[in-house]
């Protein structure tokens, strides 16, 4: 998997961290605080939106009085605890970062997320420590499926595109990465199983663990 690579490129949510049941959870108590229901197909159509993108959706569909920005404010506050002292790392992950960063294999993060808890959730698990270019989805013009975020990150860390990997745990990440021109391995993430098959359609590789990419036990698709 890793033959040619010179740059890693890492989804947030699903990726690196086991987070998304958190999101699922805070999408509920809003929409219930609101007097909403909670569908699947709401899931299905904010997946790969940037924060702003979501509130944007939020606003505009359904009967709310607050604006994005208060509804931004208002996820932000409900996830910055969970991500700081309940989100765990992804299984192998900080081996992986630091096997990479002593190859000398430059990496970086392009998450959908809001940048607020990109910090809080990488600083209380050092992945500044390793990363070379850190963008989020709301930096450029386009969220997931367009490969924007991916492309700006390749950009920021110096790689070209095609010698860049990417980790995606979702169908409109995977996408997103592969309309970069990038080579895409599917990590398992409970909250996308009814997506398996979907996601090992669309990628590369795929793997439960990233010792996996080390061992040489991963996937090929």
């Amino acid at each position: 998997m890793l033959e040619g690579i010179k740059g890693i490129i890492f989804d947030l949510d699903g990726t690196m961290v086991d987070s998304m049941w958190m999101w699922r959870g805070i999408d509920n108590e809003f929409m219930a605080a609101h007097g909403l229901p909670m569908t699947d197909e709401l899931e299905l159509a904010i997946e790969g939106m940037s924060f702003r993108e979501t509130a944007e959706y939020f606003a505009r569909t359904f009967p709310l009085t607050e604006s994005v920005e208060e509804l931004m404010d208002i996820w932000v506050q409900m996830a910055i605890d969970k991500y700081e002292h309940e989100v765990p790392v992804k299984p192998g992950l900080m081996h992986f970062l630091q096997e990479m960063k002593a190859r000398g294999i430059r990496m970086g993060i392009a998450t959908s997320n809001a940048r607020i808890l990109l910090d809080a959730v990488a600083d209380a698990h050092g992945f500044y420590d390793y990363m070379d270019g850190i963008l989020t989805a709301n930096e450029v013009k386009r969220g997931k499926p367009a490969p924007d975020v991916y492309l700006a990150v390749a950009d920021k860390i110096g790689i070209a595109p095609a010698d860049c990997l990417v980790f995606e745990d979702i169908p409109q990440g995977i996408r997103a990465g592969l309309a970069a021109g990038m080579r895409v391995c599917a990590v398992s993430d409970e909250y996308s199983r009814a997506q398996e098959a979907e996601k090992r359609a669309l990628a590369h590789y795929y793997i439960d663990s990233y010792e996996q990419v080390l061992d040489g036990s991963y996937e090929r698709l």
